[in-house]
């Protein structure tokens, strides 16, 4: 599987190389070469499901590439490595930038600089992806846009940083019995969550930072990510997913590459809607959510964590479309 793995990462650094400049030639010839032919893509609503090099092409690229000028890649993490089931992943995030000059899911242009934040997995065969996902927070794009229509979350909301280390762009294979511990660390860690004394805390530094998805906001130090994380649980009755045998949620891959980690679900989380959420009263629907999460551990604690949720989606499922209502404004 090392063989496997340094070649899907060459082929992941090499795709999104492509991207680091504007170049709509270029990176177009990159996707045709990343992607495989059949691919199964999942992009976050509303995208959502494509196939193949076209498709992705139809249905995302060239609708970016047509309403951003100058739009390249800033990249914050790549990884890759075997996953728990013993297929090869890579995965990695960061943000599109661009100026807005033309229509993109029937907004206007604003003629202003956007960052648009971006998460991605990929399923490698023979150094091409034959099943993906992406991750967008179109909701950090609509605040930056003044076109959000919810109330704006207790927590920071404002452009993500990447690894405070500035190592998070890992090339190469590393070393094993590091990713190996890393990976337990996370494992432990999400096998503490939704238990009545926390057992998730002792796998976090004091002063950790959580950036959640722009909706649930972000928060510095352990005591404030818990007067998130907590009442969220609450809020979803059976709140479970990726590891718990209580809910049919599972993630498509979770691995580790040195001193990072990452899980992803699609969707991850379930739990029943049983309290007030993000400005809306009870739906009592059983709810499900398309989630990521990256790791970065120091010593023995997980430091830094990255997240993103399909907001747009998870919505919907409560009847309310938020892309809708953002265009009114």
């Amino acid at each position: 599987m090392a063989d496997q793995s340094a070649l899907a990462k060459a082929a992941y650094a090499g795709f999104w190389e492509a991207f680091r400049h504007p170049d709509e030639i270029g990176q177009q010839a990159a996707l045709k070469d990343f992607l495989a032919q059949g691919a199964a893509v999942n992009i976050s609503h509303p995208v959502n499901n494509l196939t193949g090099p076209a498709g992705v092409l139809e249905g995302f690229i060239d609708p970016l590439l047509h309403a951003f000028e100058g739009l390249h890649f800033r990249p914050d993490i790549q990884i890759g490595g075997t996953s728990f089931d013993g297929s090869t992943w890579v995965s990695g995030m960061g943000y599109l930038v661009g100026t807005h000059r033309r229509d993109w899911l029937g907004f206007a242009p604003t003629d202003r600089l956007t960052y648009l934040r971006i998460g991605d997995f990929h399923r490698m065969e023979g150094g091409q992806a034959v099943e993906s996902y992406v991750y967008l927070d179109l909701p950090e794009w609509l605040i930056q846009t003044g076109r959000y229509p919810l109330p704006l979350p207790r927590g920071a909301s404002g452009l993500v940083p990447g690894p405070a280390t500035h190592d998070g762009l890992l090339p190469h294979l590393g070393d094993a019995d590091r990713a190996a511990r890393t990976y337990q660390i996370m494992t432990d860690m999400l096998r503490g969550l939704a238990t009545e004394d926390e057992e998730w805390r002792p796998y976090w530094h004091p002063n950790m930072v959580w950036y959640g998805p722009a909706s649930f906001g972000r928060y510095l130090g352990i005591e404030e990510f818990q007067k998130f994380q907590v009442p969220f649980e609450a809020t979803f009755e059976g709140w479970g997913g990726g590891l718990s045998p209580h809910t049919p949620t599972k993630h498509f891959t979770r691995f580790a590459d040195g001193l990072y980690s990452c899980i992803g679900g699609w969707p991850s989380l379930q739990g029943t809607h049983i309290g007030p959420f993000l400005g809306f009263e009870p739906t009592g629907v059983t709810t499900r959510m398309r989630v990521c999460d990256w790791y970065r551990r120091e010593g023995d604690l997980l430091v830094e964590n990255w997240v993103f949720v399909d907001i747009p989606d998870m919505l919907l499922q409560w009847g309310y479309d938020l892309l809708a209502e953002a265009r009114k404004l």
